[in-house]
């Protein structure tokens, strides 16, 4: 269960998001955002899967488009895992946002999230960038 950020996005702070399982436990994800250029940015530590990862992400992500920010760059540089879960709730997500007239995009793939998107033969699907301002630089150029 995601507990929504602890600070003001608009004053460009960054949140954590306190994640708990169902049963109250630590989830091993962590999360926070940040405002760069009007774009979201969520820096993602720790493991994208089934049962932990997988609801903060669906949760942060609806938070922050009802809160109308509809541009968000996820950065998975600190992703240790990810599962077929995982790669879902990044469709799932880019498809939501990408409905609601924003846009969605990855940046920073670590090497088993890269490995996995290939693999599935998302990789072509998403937007990736490797670095921040180029990542910064393509939502203003769309």
């Amino acid at each position: 269960m995601y507990d929504g950020c602890r600070s003001h996005l608009d004053d460009g702070w960054s949140c954590v998001a306190n994640s708990r399982d169902d049963e109250g436990g630590p989830v091993n994800l962590k999360t926070s955002t940040r405002v760069v250029s009007g774009i979201i940015i969520v820096d993602i530590i720790g493991q994208l899967r089934l049962g932990e990862g997988t609801n903060v992400v669906r949760d942060l992500v609806r938070d922050l488009m009802g809160k109308n920010y509809k541009n968000i760059l996820l950065n998975l540089a600190d992703v240790r895992y990810i599962d077929s879960a995982g790669v879902g709730e990044l469709m799932s997500c880019y498809t939501s946002v990408r409905n609601q007239g924003g846009q969605f995009k990855l940046m920073h793939l670590s090497k088993n999230v890269h490995d996995l998107l290939q693999i599935t033969k998302l990789y072509t699907v998403f937007d990736i960038e490797e670095d921040e301002d180029k990542a910064i630089q393509s939502f203003q150029s769309v």
